[in-house]
C-alpha cells in the first residue's frame, strides 16, 4: 500500500462572484490604509520596550523576552481595532453590487423552448412523408437541403425531412415549387422580351430611304384595290373562270437536267425571260425561257448553294453591275453580274453559318439573307455595308420574303414560328404562331395583307396582317411543304411544293385545289412563278428543273 492512498483530496469549492472584484479590492485597501494612519498618530512609542546595547566584542544582542514581544503584539492589535471606525450604512450600500441574475426569467425561457421542441416533434410525427427514398431525396433537394449526410440511412433521412417540414410547414415543398415556377416564368419572359439598341447612321439613312420609297407604293396599291372593287362582279367572276381553265391546262413545257446534284432553287428575272438555278454541286446556272438553253455558268461556291435571286431593274446587257445573288452552305454570299462567270463581290459576314435564302428588295437597293445563326441580315448595296443584323428566332432562319411595297419583311424559322418585321422601324409587328413544325416557305400576297407559310407539319397557313391571326389552314400535302409562292400579278392563286414529289395550285379566296403538277421523280425543293404568270418553275432532288405552262 503506497503513501498516496492515505492522501485525501478535497474538492475546492467554486466561488461565484457578482460584480467587479477590482472595485471591492480597492475599497478594502483604502480602509486598511486609513486604519494604519490612525494607529501611527494615536499610539506613542515606548522608550524601554526594546533597546539595543553594544556588548564586548562589537556584537548586537536582543534583550527583549518572549513575553515582552507577545505583550507588544497584543497592544498593537488592540490599538488598530480601537482606531478602525465601525462600518456605516453608506459603506455597506457601496459594497452591494447592482447586478443580479433573474432566475425566474431564465427558467421561463427554458420552459418555453422545451414546449416548442415538444410541439415540433409532435407535428413531425403527424406529418405524412413518402417512404420512397428517391422521392425523399427529391423533396430535400427542392428545400435546398443536402440529400444525404455521411452515415445517414433512408430512415434517418425520412426523419430529417419530417423535422424540416415540421419547422417550415407541411406546404413548404409546394411553396418552393411555386417559387421555382415563378422564377422560370420570369426568366422566360425576360428571354422573350424584345430589346432595342442604337444603330449606326447607315441604318438611319436606310430606314429613311425605305420610308420614302414604300409610302408612295402603298398609296398606289390602295388606289388599285379601290379600282378593283368598282369592277362588276360578273366581270370578276368571268376572269376567275378563265384563269382557272388556264391553270387546269398546265402541262410540262420543258424538263431540263440542271446539274449532277439536286437542283436546290430557281428564280425568274423581272421580264420572265431568264431563269437562275442553283445546285448542291456549288454551281449556279442562268437559263433562257422558255427554251431552257444554258446562258451562263457561275462558279465560285465551295459548297452547295441553297438560294438564288435576280435583282430587279437590271437588264441583261448591263455589265459590271450586280444582277444576281446566291447563298452557300458555308456562309458565303456572292454577287454576280451578267456575262461574267466570276463574282463581282463576296459577302462573308455569315461564316461559318449556312445561308439558306437570299432576296432582293423590290427597289433593288437592299439584299436580305436568311442565316442559320438564328438571325437575318439586311445589306445596303449602295452604302456597301450591312445595315441590319436582326435576331428574334430561337432556331435558324430558313426563309424570307418582302412585301410588295418594300416596307415589311416576313421570316420563317426552324422554331416553327414566323415573324413580320417593319423595315422602317425595326419592330416585329406580327408573330406567326400555329405551325407544329419548322417553317420552310413564306410569301406575301400582292394584296398586301395576306401571308402564306408552308411547314414541316404538311400544312399551309394563310395569315391576315390586318387581324394579326391565321384565317385558313390548308392540309396541302402528305409530306413537308418546302416552298410557297403567290402569283405576283394579282395574287389570284397560290402554289405549294412538297417532298411528296408534287406541286399543287390553290385558289386565292376559297383555297380549293385547282391543279396538281406531277412529273418529278423525287422531292420537290422549290417553286417560282414568272412575273407574267405564264410559267411555273420547279426544282427537285432528281437533278432536274421543269417549266410548266398552259397549253395554247
Amino acid at each position: 500500500m503506497s503513501d498516496d492512498d492515505d492522501i485525501q483530496y478535497i474538492k475546492r469549492q467554486r466561488t461565484l462572484h457578482y460584480g467587479s472584484l477590482e472595485e471591492s479590492e480597492r475599497k478594502r485597501q483604502n480602509a486598511a490604509a486609513s486604519g494604519a494612519a490612525t494607529t501611527t498618530t494615536g499610539t506613542p512609542a515606548s522608550s524601554g520596550a526594546g533597546t539595543t546595547t553594544t556588548g564586548t566584542g562589537g556584537q548586537l544582542e536582543d534583550i527583549d523576552s518572549d513575553e515582552d514581544y507577545e505583550e507588544s503584539t497584543k497592544k498593537a492589535s488592540n490599538s488598530k481595532q480601537a482606531a478602525a471606525p465601525p462600518p456605516t450604512a453608506a459603506t455597506l450600500a457601496n459594497n452591494i453590487d447592482d447586478d443580479y441574475f433573474d432566475l425566474d426569467m431564465e427558467m421561463e425561457r427554458d420552459k418555453v423552448a422545451l414546449l416548442e421542441e415538444f410541439e415540433r416533434k409532435k407535428r413531425a410525427r403527424q406529418i405524412n412523408v413518402s417512404t420512397d427514398d428517391t422521392e425523399i431525396k427529391s423533396n430535400l433537394r427542392q428545400l435546398n437541403e443536402p440529400i444525404c449526410y455521411f452515415g445517414e440511412g433512408p430512415a434517418e433521412r425520412r426523419r430529417r425531412l419530417k423535422e424540416l417540414l415540421a419547422g417550415l410547414g407541411e406546404n413548404a415543398i409546394n411553396k418552393k415549387q411555386y417559387e421555382e415556377e415563378e422564377r422560370k416564368q420570369q426568366q422566360r419572359e425576360q428571354d422573350q422580351a424584345t430589346w432595342y439598341h442604337e444603330g449606326p447612321d447607315t441604318l438611319r439613312i436606310a430606314r429613311l430611304w425605305l420610308a420614302d420609297y414604300s409610302l408612295p407604293r402603298a398609296k398606289d396599291r390602295l388606289v388599285r384595290a379601290r379600282e378593283a372593287l368598282e369592277v362588276p362582279s360578273a366581270t370578276r367572276a368571268g376572269r376567275m373562270v378563265e384563269m382557272q381553265k388556264k391553270l387546269q391546262s398546265l402541262a410540262p413545257l420543258c424538263s431540263q437536267v440542271g446539274d449532277t446534284r439536286p437542283v436546290s432553287s430557281a428564280a425568274f428575272s423581272e421580264d420572265s425571260t431568264l431563269l437562275l438555278t442553283s445546285s448542291w454541286s456549288g454551281l449556279c446556272k442562268l437559263w433562257s425561257v422558255p427554251d431552257c438553253e444554258l446562258k451562263q455558268t457561275l462558279r465560285g461556291h465551295a459548297s452547295y448553294v441553297g438560294g438564288v435571286a435576280l435583282r430587279p431593274g437590271v437588264k441583261a446587257d448591263e455589265e459590271n453591275v450586280v444582277a444576281m445573288a446566291s447563298g452557300g452552305h458555308d456562309g458565303a454570299v456572292k454577287l454576280w453580274g451578267f456575262n461574267n462567270e466570276e463574282s463581282i463581290a463576296d459577302i462573308t459576314g455569315h461564316m461559318p453559318h449556312r445561308v439558306s435564302k437570299v432576296a432582293f428588295h423590290p427597289s433593288g437597293r437592299f439584299l436580305a439573307t436568311a442565316c442559320y445563326d438564328s438571325s437575318w441580315r439586311l445589306w445596303d448595296l449602295e452604302q456597301k455595308t450591312e445595315v441590319l443584323h436582326q435576331e428574334g428566332h430561337a432556331k435558324p432562319v430558313h426563309c424570307l420574303s418582302y412585301h410588295s411595297d418594300g416596307s415589311v419583311l416576313v421570316t420563317g424559322g426552324l422554331d416553327a414560328f414566323g415573324r413580320v418585321w417593319d423595315l422602317r422601324t425595326g419592330r416585329c409587328i406580327m408573330f406567326l404562331e400555329g405551325h407544329l413544325g419548322a417553317v420552310f416557305g413564306v410569301d406575301f400576297s400582292p394584296n398586301g395583307f395576306h401571308i402564306a407559310t408552308g411547314s414541316q407539319d404538311n400544312t399551309c397557313k394563310i395569315w391576315d396582317l390586318r387581324r394579326r391571326q391565321p384565317v385558313y389552314t390548308i392540309p396541302a400535302h402528305t409530306n413537308l411543304i418546302s416552298d410557297v409562292k403567290y402569283q405576283q400579278e394579282c395574287g389570284s392563286f397560290l402554289v405549294t411544293c412538297s417532298y411528296d414529289s408534287t406541286t399543287k395550285i390553290w385558289s386565292n379566296k376559297t383555297w380549293q385545289p385547282l391543279k396538281t403538277l406531277q412529273g418529278h421523280d423525287n422531292k420537290v425543293i422549290s417553286v417560282d412563278i414568272a412575273p407574267n404568270s405564264q410559267y411555273i418553275a420547279t426544282t427537285s432532288f432528281d437533278r432536274t428543273f421543269k417549266l410548266w405552262s398552259p397549253d395554247s
